[in-house]
């Protein structure tokens, strides 16, 4: 199941000023960044409805202080929504009051909405009796009017530029898995033509292939692209720690498919194979599984690798 809402909370850590800056311009220009800002989400759990604790979020709240001169500070709330909800409005609602209750400050609640219909688009929440009305507004941005610009997107320095464009081609290639490699491939090769550090792709590189989520084996063409990529540009970003995961990507393929094909107890050659580095004999020794005869031809692959280097 592809995962949204982890993926988007670790970027909001990473790059909230990205995210600000991206998605509100006027807010980011009135934001005095030099004075870094402060994440408050252990004070939103704080005030979030009993009924919501249990809920999957992406739920932000940070502390900025203004350029206006004035030691003033205020505090932002983001939410970013990626299915719908008919209670959204009054959740956002409920969040700003309370946050505002709290601290008796001003409280800036931002959304980005990153659902598949287009038609969706709650904004205000707000009700009225007897002249008492409530007539609360949000900025809503809608992730699906950036589907039209995907070149100006792959152009953008912004960090969230790669962020969004991978949420929209995620969301598109849903059914169509060879798509989704296709443009996985194409997503972090655009990585290294944006002129970003080592370190911005490195995360970059983390939260796409978190996002992107692929079949085993087309997971494992994905990775002999991008190896092959490193190669052809001398710039081997990808951590030993996206290795690891790839590894253990492997091994729990083989032992599922050990299973299958041979029954339980063929599984042990998964512990024979826990101290191989080579990723590739790895995925060798996976692809030949549907073909073999038994857990013993799968062995002389691997027995005749170490012969190959004596």
């Amino acid at each position: 199941m592809t995962e949204y809402d982890s993926p988007w909370k670790e970027a909001l850590d990473v790059y909230f000023e990205a995210f600000v800056a991206f998605f509100f311009p006027a807010a980011h220009a009135d934001i005095d960044w030099s004075r870094g800002y402060e994440p408050l989400d252990k004070e939103l759990q704080k005030i979030a409805p009993q009924a919501e604790t249990g809920r999957r979020t992406v739920d932000k709240l940070m502390k900025v202080w203004r350029r206006d001169g004035k030691e003033e500070w205020v505090l932002i709330h983001g939410e970013v929504q990626s299915q719908q909800d008919p209670e959204f409005p009054v959740r956002m609602y409920t969040y700003n009051y309370r946050l505002f209750d709290r601290y008796n400050r001003n409280v800036v609640s931002l959304a980005v909405l990153g659902d598949d219909q287009r038609g969706w688009r709650p904004e205000r929440f707000g009700r009225s009796l007897w002249g008492c009305t409530v007539d609360f507004r949000f900025p809503v941005v809608k992730l699906l009017d950036h589907a039209d610009r995907v070149e100006e997107l792959e152009r953008d320095p912004n960090p969230f530029a790669a962020i969004v464009l991978t949420h929209l081609k995620t969301l598109e290639t849903r059914q169509d898995p060879e798509s989704r490699r296709a443009w996985k491939v194409r997503l972090i090769k655009g990585l290294y033509e944006r002129g970003l550090g080592r370190e911005d792709i490195r995360q970059l590189f983390r939260l796409i292939d978190w996002m992107m989520d692929l079949p085993e084996d087309l997971n494992e063409q994905f990775w002999l692209e991008i190896e092959k990529l490193e190669e052809e540009r001398t710039m081997p970003y990808i951590t030993s720690v996206e290795r690891l995961g790839r590894k253990k990507g492997l091994l729990n393929g083989i032992g599922v498919s050990l299973k299958i094909k041979f029954g339980d107890e063929a599984c042990m050659l998964v512990d024979e194979l826990r101290n191989i580095e080579d990723n590739e004999l790895l995925a060798k020794v996976l692809e030949s599984i549907p073909t073999a005869q038994s857990v013993d031809q799968l062995r002389e692959i691997v027995s005749a690798a170490d012969r190959r280097q004596e």
